[in-house]
């Protein structure tokens, strides 16, 4: 398969180029001393290449092409997904799909954005941008996991929720502020995990739960960098983006240390789309553990330490500040 390169990995690219003519061409005992040599540099480069990156090229990373989404993780972690349509209402929302499924012995309820591979089926999906139906569907779905005590796991990958006018008519906002009221009392452990994009109230339309984590090079912002550069530069281009990415503080890492995700999720070297295989026994691995955390509480603890992990979030701490100051 061919790979797609962003235009940072441009110096990578060619020393891949140049490691794949020598592996070609063989070129005895000389020939595998250099190809020893570069492969050691190549990995080099990687390492610090991703292990440094700026906020604009992770957003770079996480908008790939190939980057796997809510249904190639399906394929790769869970079995026996059924997926669940429609939201009793208004119709069936493409960009937030909802369904059963095991992970291992363990049925769990997956709600996840899905922003399609094709150009087909991204039109279909609406990029991953979710209607109010996608959240009344995922809501639903929730309530009725919580009452056979099936946890349920959010993946969220979305630019934002949908912003039409059809949208706005049938209250995108107020259905995406139920949402997280609601989700924040559904009494089943909910994990949520931001795999790619995390765009605004489309991504926190699903974002409340007992565990929130990040893959290493996903984004989880109020607004986008294109966004946040069009408000404030009233421009975007190639100078505004990286700026407003930088000053979101939108990256894995800034949302760690700001406490607002519980864990970053390593992916696999050059991003998850090099290799899904890897980056989905990572998650798997990632899954299992916290539900079996979450599985050993009551339900009042349940809901108790959720509540207070988001009442939590941007409290001005005095004492700190003040010790920090002296």
């Amino acid at each position: 398969m061919a790979i797609s390169w962003l235009p940072f990995e441009k110096d990578i690219q060619d020393l891949e180029s140049t490691l794949e003519r020598l592996e070609a061409a063989g070129g005895g005992e000389g020939g595998a001393e250099e190809i020893r040599r570069i492969r050691r540099e190549l990995t080099s480069l990687k390492r610090h290449k991703y292990s440094s990156l700026h906020p604009w090229e992770a957003v770079q990373i996480c908008r790939h092409p190939d980057r796997p989404q809510t249904l190639d993780y399906v394929d790769l972690i869970f079995n026996e997904y059924v997926e669940l349509h429609g939201d009793r209402a208004f119709g069936n929302d493409r960009a937030l799909r909802t369904g059963f499924a095991r992970l291992d012995d363990q049925k769990v309820l997956i709600v996840g954005h899905q922003k399609g591979h094709t150009l087909k089926e991204r039109t279909e999906c609406f990029y991953g941008c979710a209607h109010p139906e996608g959240y009344r569907k995922a809501l639903a779905k929730m309530k009725l996991a919580a009452k056979f005590n099936v946890p349920v796991i959010c993946l969220i990958d979305t630019p934002g929720a949908y912003p039409g006018i059809g949208a706005e008519e049938r209250g995108q906002a107020q259905l995406i502020a139920t949402s997280i009221f609601e989700m924040a009392r559904v009494p089943t452990p909910i994990v949520c995990v931001v795999i790619g994009e995390g765009g605004s109230g489309g991504a926190l339309g699903i974002g409340v739960g007992d565990r929130v984590s990040m893959l290493e090079h996903a984004y989880y912002s109020v607004i986008s960098p294109e966004g946040c550069a069009g408000i404030l530069w009233k421009v975007a281009d190639e100078q505004t983006k990286p700026r407003a990415a930088a000053s979101l503080r939108m990256t894995a890492k800034d949302l760690k240390r700001l406490g607002v995700i519980d864990e970053i999720i390593p992916e696999p070297l050059g991003g998850a789309h090099r290799d899904p295989r890897e980056m989905g026994s990572t998650l798997k691995q990632y899954l299992r553990t916290h539900l079996r955390e979450l599985g050993m509480l009551s339900k009042e603890d349940l809901l108790d330490h959720r509540f207070q992990k988001f009442r939590g979030m941007g409290v001005f701490d005095e004492v700190a500040a003040t010790t920090n100051a002296d």
